[in-house]
């Protein structure tokens, strides 16, 4: 079993920043790999981006140049660095984690969820 604890949400203007992270736990991974999404009232849960062990990363479009991933692999715990956030930002994030590597966003490719972290951008 797998326990991914994330941190770092919370409220911020327009142009603000946050950083959040998520860190993994309950196993050895010698290979695995990581993601963050978010989901908005009313709408479905959408991938921003993932990152392996091996350092390999994929981005969704939308927030590319402006959300950076990275991760440190000692302590298994994956970043989001959001810049130049927008209120069309807010949302619940969460982390995501399986097994192996190859960068995906795809939902059903991730077998542990975290709870969520709150991000809320105001105008």
């Amino acid at each position: 079993q797998v326990q991914l604890v994330e941190s770092g949400g919370g409220s911020v203007q327009t142009g603000g920043s946050l950083r959040l992270s998520c860190s993994a736990s309950g196993d050895s991974f010698s290979s695995y790999l990581m993601g963050w999404f978010r989901q908005a009232p009313g709408k479905e849960r959408e991938g921003i981006a993932s990152v392996d062990s091996d350092g390999a990363t994929t981005y969704r479009a939308p927030t590319m140049g402006r959300f950076t991933i990275s991760r440190d692999n000692a302590k298994t715990t994956i970043f989001l660095q959001m810049n130049s956030l927008k209120p069309e930002d807010t949302a619940t994030y969460y982390c995501a984690f399986r097994r192996g590597s190859g960068p995906t966003l795809r939902q059903s490719a991730f077998d542990y969820w975290g709870q969520g972290t709150q991000v809320t951008v105001s105008s």
